[in-house]
């Protein structure tokens, strides 16, 4: 199973972290993005219980940065790879 659609996910969520201009959506993006990113380095990657809550948190944050196009483009895009590695992961 494919861990690089988490690796993506990660560097999608450190740019929108980047490009936000509220604080408290970048601290929350940079903590996603970390969590992520250590996930797409271990065998077993993420479950799918996890992933929901992630996907969830991604909504709260594109919300959170509403009117900032460039951050919530990137957070659309890591949401794409999110789903796209939740395909390969069994159960459920």
């Amino acid at each position: 199973m494919t861990h690089e659609h988490l690796a993506t996910a990660a560097e999608f969520l450190r740019e929108a972290a980047d490009l936000t201009e509220d604080d408290d959506a970048r601290a929350r993006l940079q903590t996603q993005a970390d969590a992520v990113d250590k996930a797409s380095e271990k065998d077993r990657g993420l479950d799918h219980g996890r992933l929901a809550r992630l996907t969830h948190v991604l909504d709260e944050l594109e919300d959170q940065t509403d009117g900032e196009s460039g951050v919530q483009q990137a957070i659309e895009e890591a949401r794409a790879e999110v789903v796209a590695y939740r395909e390969t992961v069994e159960g459920v």
